[in-house]
């Protein structure tokens, strides 16, 4: 069984692969991981764009099987391995259980199950060979409390990525594979503001600790989890929904 110990949040000498790199969220998450002395590969659909200074940018789209197997042969081929993977690709409908349709529920399933299968079947199985790997992926408080402001198709699929993420865990963690869940709840991104075009609620009427989330309060977890300092950690889900969901 290979163990790790607990160390600092340092991730010198690590490398760092981050789907939906240029989301607030992934963008957060990118630099700070940079900071923190990873070499951070960013992805996402998006064209030409600039995450953060020393961030290299690849433009992918994480439902294609063959696209996933490209980008981290390139990325392997440049760096000589991956570390870290952390799957922040995601959408969100609201639309209600009746008025779904089966586009929504398909297009759901592909971005936020898919972009988490892709990626974890192409290095999950690399990670275990190589002895050490962090993989941390987006769930949401949704997954737990039903939703906030989003509909089932949404609820169905971070619950399906909470699941798979234990599995990861459990079969990971004889060959120093760690596997974990982010649960936020409401952060204050361009995906919230789409599903609360009416309002949100205020924040300290809903929220316990009186304000929404930013990117950086995921991202600074996204590092604790990712880093040394959470060798004793894995299979769990890490709320961050200041106060909202409480175990």
């Amino acid at each position: 069984m290979t163990q790790h110990m607990s160390g600092p949040a340092d991730l010198h000498g690590r490398v760092a692969l981050i789907t939906g790199g240029a989301g607030a969220m992934g963008r957060a998450i990118a630099n700070a991981f940079s900071k923190a002395g990873a070499r951070v590969v960013a992805t996402d659909l998006a064209q030409d764009e600039s995450i953060g200074e020393g961030i290299a940018y690849r433009r992918y789209d994480v439902t294609s099987r063959e696209q996933t197997d490209a980008l981290i042969d390139a990325v392997i081929a440049e760096h000589g391995k991956v570390d870290i993977l952390v799957l922040c690709a995601g959408i969100i409908a609201r639309t209600s259980l009746a008025d779904s349709t089966d586009e929504e529920w398909d297009a759901l399933m592909a971005v936020n199950v898919r972009g988490v299968v892709n990626p974890t079947r192409k290095l999950f199985p690399l990670m275990c060979a190589q002895g050490y790997g962090k993989i941390l992926a987006a769930g949401s408080i949704a997954a737990k409390n039903g939703g906030v402001a989003s509909g089932p198709a949404y609820v169905a699929s971070k619950s399906a990525v909470h699941g798979m993420i234990r599995w990861m865990a459990k079969a990971g963690a004889p060959h120093g594979v760690y596997a974990n869940t982010l649960a936020p709840g409401p952060v204050e991104t361009a995906m919230w503001a789409s599903v609360t075009t009416g309002g949100a609620p205020a924040a300290n009427a809903t929220v316990p600790l009186g304000r929404y989330g930013n990117p950086e309060d995921i991202a600074q977890a996204a590092l604790f989890l990712c880093s040394p300092a959470s060798n004793w950690i894995t299979g769990t889900s890490l709320d961050i929904s200041g106060g909202m969901w409480m175990d």
